[in-house]
């Protein structure tokens, strides 16, 4: 969750003339070479904030895994250095060592200095890649301080050196090896005048690693980290043989969710003549969330594509045709919706393609058509099999379906008993203080904790803009309830009305009556637990809020310091101590135990004036490790909750969740 100041913008257009100058063919700037890529980076990875730095090392990783895919590598190794760089290291082909037939230079340097260079277009160098737009390596070479390359190939080593994508030290052969040594080993430092941050986090890497070695049984991916020194080295090797089947008992494991069936439900087909395979994994678990992760070409597709759309839409309709043969449903009944044989899924789809389609380069979305007929067809076959010959285990599964679809029924009556009272669109919650503004970019909303806060806000507030929504207590732990009850609750109705764009199949976006809404919470155990209260909703309910940047979190001071007639604000510890040196000694030093401390004009200017304050806005990394931590923190299982507060208890001087 990046921090943010108010009103300012994270990239601005660069004007091509001044105000009274010409605008002739001299402004027309061509960038040559790798120049595009330092001047727009986030056009190539996205951002540089942390996952644009981190996104450096998959994309190198990646190609290392290309190499897996194309039955040639089976190990690779990560390494961490204190100089801040990182190796990546496989037993691969390494690179062709001749001159390149085109360019007229060494194939290694076309494929690290050269856009849309690599062996994925066509050929027979790759079937299957992850990488298709030959990017990715040259990238990484134009937004590094510096990189080295060591290319063991034909029995050769060969090396070449680059400073932020131009050659330093030329394309050399530095000895002989043997025939069986083989691979690419790449050393890279980003460059601190690209990136916000150039300090890996461990965390981060294994996440991403580990997910890579599911995805490919029986490949060795190792992370070591000698930033420590040699004797405090730290190695983690993943290799799953099971592949996607223990990343589905791993992820349940993970997210402290119990199967209510012992055995992971597998299927795998592939089309030859296609150079085309699919796989796909899936158990229920005693939740009532529904976990789908898809890849294509191990490519995680956070936005899906049709490669999901073949498998939910085979998955509902095997359950309802099994349901009805078996006479599970009657004639009279309805059919189960896609949700209700969701509920408590977790799902691995991994699809594999010669021509996969991707949205953009960072592959969000797969839109190649014909994957969604291949998809549905070998969900459709196989899972209909299992059934028929897993009659017990699809009991305990429609079971759980037909629960959700009575819960479903109730929700929608619970719905429309409270729409007809208190969810019509010109129905507010009485203690809503609206603000005259209507242009949704330009309102805030804020959802504060307590009456006491709530009254310092409202009048401290500028009304042409800012909206107050005092909170009803803490709000309905929405991971243990279905939506039945969420209708029901009278903490979560008001929170509902106040914002106007519904939740579940209401839920629409255009409706949204406030660009920002901001949680205002105390910075103790009970103002965390709040927010994570109405994170959990926003997320389970109103996820596209959060995916938008809508939710932020107010970023009230800590302390007050005096000394003489100056004030000062400190919003950490750290900026306490700073503030204390700063001022010199005798300094009169005030914790806000809450906002209920704090008078109007102090929570104006502290907190909520656009000028002076700062928010956090809540953002999604990585949707998976949100779905973990909503799990285990709000989830029944108390001992997996304890050990993620143990782990993460250093977190806690931040008073919030870094998800």
């Amino acid at each position: 969750m990046p921090e943010e100041k108010n009103n300012i913008e994270n990239e601005r257009a660069e004007s091509v003339t001044s105000a009274t100058g010409a605008y002739t063919e001299e402004q027309i700037q061509v960038l040559e070479g790798l120049e595009a890529v330092r001047k727009r980076p986030g056009m190539y990875i996205g951002t540089t904030s942390s996952r644009g730095f981190h996104h450096l090392v998959n994309e190198i990783v990646d190609n290392s895994i290309d190499e897996a895919l194309a039955g040639a590598c089976d190990t690779i190794i990560v390494t961490l250095y204190p100089d801040g760089s990182v190796s990546v290291k496989d037993n691969g082909r390494g690179v062709p060592a001749g001159i390149h037939h085109k360019m007229g230079i060494p194939t290694l340097e076309v494929v690290f200095t050269i856009l849309h260079a690599g062996g994925k277009f066509g050929g027979e160098g790759y079937k299957i890649a992850g990488g298709l737009h030959g990017v990715g390596a040259s990238v990484v070479n134009a937004l590094s301080e510096w990189m080295e390359v060591e290319d063991r190939v034909g029995g050769k080593v060969y090396t070449e050196r680059f400073e932020r994508g131009h050659v330093v030290r030329p394309f050399l052969c530095v000895g002989d090896t043997s025939e069986d040594d083989r691979g690419l080993y790449v050393r890279f430092k980003p460059d601190a005048e690209i990136f916000e941050e150039t300090v890996f986090d461990w965390d981060i890497l294994l996440q991403r690693i580990r997910e890579q070695a599911f995805l490919n049984a029986g490949l060795a991916i190792v992370l070591r980290d000698e930033r420590d020194g040699e004797e405090n080295v730290r190695e983690e090797k993943c290799c799953y043989e099971g592949g996607i089947k223990s990343f589905v008992e791993y992820l349940d494991s993970d997210r402290g969710v119990d199967p209510i069936h012992e055995e992971v439900i597998y299927m795998k087909d592939e089309k030859a003549e296609r150079n085309m395979s699919a796989e796909v994994a899936l158990r229920y678990n005693d939740g009532l969330n529904e976990m789908i992760i898809t890849f294509a070409n191990n490519m995680t597709t956070i936005e899906g594509g049709t490669h999901e759309t073949g498998f939910k839409s085979a998955l509902t309709k095997v359950f309802n045709d099994y349901a009805r043969r078996m006479k599970i449903l009657k004639d009279s009944d309805k059919n189960l919706a896609g949700e209700d044989v969701r509920e408590g899924l977790t799902a691995i789809v991994s699809v594999k393609l010669t021509d996969a389609q991707f949205e953009s380069q960072t592959k969000a979305k797969l839109g190649n058509s014909e994957v969604r007929t291949f998809v549905d067809g070998l969900v459709s076959r196989k899972l209909a099999e299992y059934l028929e010959e897993n009659p017990q285990t699809a009991k305990v599964i429609l079971d759980k379906a037909l629960t959700a679809s009575r819960a479903r029924e109730a929700a929608r009556k619970a719905r429309e008993a409270v729409r007809k009272t208190s969810l019509e669109v010109t129905t507010l919650p009485g203690k809503l203080a609206d603000c005259h503004e209507k242009r949704t970019d330009l309102t805030e909303l804020f959802l504060v904790e307590g009456d006491s806060a709530g009254g310092s806000a409202k009048t401290g507030r500028n009304s042409q803009f800012q909206a107050i929504l005092p909170l009803r207590g803490k709000i309905l732990n929405v991971e243990r309830s279905r939506l039945d009850k969420i209708y029901g609750n009278v903490s979560i109705i008001p929170i509902i009305q106040a914002l106007g764009c519904g939740i579940g199949d209401d839920f629409d976006i255009n409706k949204l009556r406030y660009g920002k809404i901001i949680i205002m919470a105390d910075a103790d155990v009970d103002g965390s637990h709040i927010r994570v209260l109405l994170l959990t909703f926003f997320f389970r309910h109103m996820r596209k809020l959060i995916e938008d940047g809508h939710v932020y979190f107010a970023h009230p001071p800590l302390y007050e310091l005096k000394r003489g007639k100056r004030t000062s604000y400190a919003y950490s510890d750290e900026e306490r101590d700073a503030l204390i040196a700063e001022m010199g000694g005798n300094v009169a030093i005030k914790r806000f135990k809450g906002l209920g401390e704090m008078n109007n004009e102090l929570l104006w200017e502290t907190t909520m004036n656009p000028e002076s304050r700062t928010i956090l806005r809540v953002s999604i990394e990585d949707a998976v490790a949100c779905d973990r931590i909503f799990s285990i923190l709000m989830g029944d299982k108390v001992e997996p909750r304890r050990d993620f507060i143990t782990a993460n208890a250093k977190y806690a001087d931040a008073d919030m969740l870094d998800i």
